[in-house]
């Protein structure tokens, strides 16, 4: 089941980057137990079978208030390897399972900590998304079009690929060195830093000199006509990064331009006239059309797809880049092994599923079971 076979990870339930640094390591291999909370689900209301960053773990609703909520919490850490938290500085803390605490039940557990703004710095207690982290980190400023505000990139920047993936990398780094050491530790995962880190290329730029700062100033945020995404006749989109002089070289014979006006290829002062001209040109054909013509072809292309569409691409089908759970196409684990098969697990719990299973599994008999229940510690699903 993926390289992270044998390890164990507790997750206290949140949203966004959390879930998805867990599904990740559910994903390959972990086995991840979500301990979900007895009372409201809180976060963003969804039906939990399409909530497929819960995939693949199993689900405890435990109250974590509870004196004997928080026993049995510490009783799981004190034989897992990670536990994933999302909540805001000293919140953990003043539930008493703060990392002085997890580590002292467990001093080789390793506590990962997804934030926004970080555990410590002026800002680190007050509330943020995604789009703020990245306005923070310089990112959001040179992404989009220098007519209009920066537009939020989805939550991919921040909550994704600086936060919950960055959370990942963190957690299977430091438990590598747990393995090694015995010597568990704290990870902080801010997703200001995520996105800031995920701009190091820009900043070497910056340094140097050479970097225009602004939307539609650079190479790569559409200032040039060979990198870009470009209208057709239908109203659809294609994407061309003709950037290295061997590609740009191919993208000239394809369209057949000429080379008095597409001749230079790295002169700022001719990028407005020559994206016009290929603005021109590309709203000639279909989307379609454009595929047939340049898709086999080192021009470096491809059609603007939108989710529903890259579900059935002829590539992504090969690839086999989604598979189906529960009658829901979703994206595949990701990335590939040579030596190991990745797979989901299981579709994403009802909150509290799997309550008693897990704590039959724990050695509690079912009559401590009952008495939890009654007591209020801890709910299965639908309670």
């Amino acid at each position: 089941m993926g390289p992270l076979e044998g390890l164990r990870i507790v997750e206290l339930q949140g949203i966004g980057p959390g879930p998805f640094c867990a599904m990740m390591l559910a994903d390959l291999g972990a086995e991840v137990i979500r301990i979900d909370r007895t009372g409201a689900a809180g976060g963003l209301p969804r039906e939990e079978r399409y909530d497929l960053l819960a995939r693949g773990r199993r689900s405890i609703r435990l109250d974590l208030k509870h004196p004997q909520g928080r026993e049995l919490l510490l009783d799981l850490v004190a034989n897992s390897d990670g536990l994933i938290e999302g909540f805001r500085p000293g919140v953990i803390e003043r539930l008493g399972i703060g990392p002085d605490v997890l580590l002292e039940k467990n001093p080789a557990i390793v506590v990962g900590r997804m934030t926004g703004w970080g555990q410590e710095g002026p800002m680190s207690h007050i509330a943020g998304h995604d789009i703020n982290y990245i306005a923070l980190s310089g990112a959001l400023f040179n992404i989009g079009r220098p007519e209009a505000p920066p537009p939020p990139p989805l939550n991919l920047v921040g909550d994704f690929g600086g936060g919950g993936m960055l959370l990942a990398f963190g957690m299977v780094s430091a438990i590598l060195k747990a393995k090694l050491s015995g010597q568990g530790q704290v990870v902080d995962a801010a997703m200001v830093d995520g996105a800031a880190i995920l701009s190091t290329s820009f900043f070497g730029q910056l340094a140097q000199g050479k970097l225009r700062e602004g939307r539609g100033n650079h190479p790569l945020n559409g200032a040039c006509h060979y990198y870009d995404a470009y209208e057709c006749a239908d109203g659809e989109y294609i994407s061309i990064a003709s950037v290295e002089p061997q590609f740009y070289a191919e993208l000239k014979q394809r369209l057949e331009l000429d080379d008095d006006e597409f001749g230079v290829q790295m002169d700022p002062k001719s990028w407005p006239q020559q994206k016009a001209r290929l603005t021109e040109i590309f709203l000639g054909k279909t989307r379609d059309e454009w595929c047939e013509l340049l898709q086999d072809s080192d021009i470096c292309f491809a059609p603007v797809l939108r989710f529903a569409e890259a579900l059935e691409h002829p590539h992504n089908v090969a690839r086999r880049s989604f598979v189906e759970v529960d009658g829901i196409p979703q994206p595949a684990p990701a990335p590939r092994f040579s030596a190991d098969t990745c797979e989901i697990a299981h579709p994403p719990a009802q909150r509290g599923e799997h309550t008693d299973e897990l704590l039959s599994e724990w050695g509690y008999s079912a009559k401590e079971i009952a008495s939890f229940h009654d007591n209020g510690v801890v709910k299965g699903a639908g309670k």
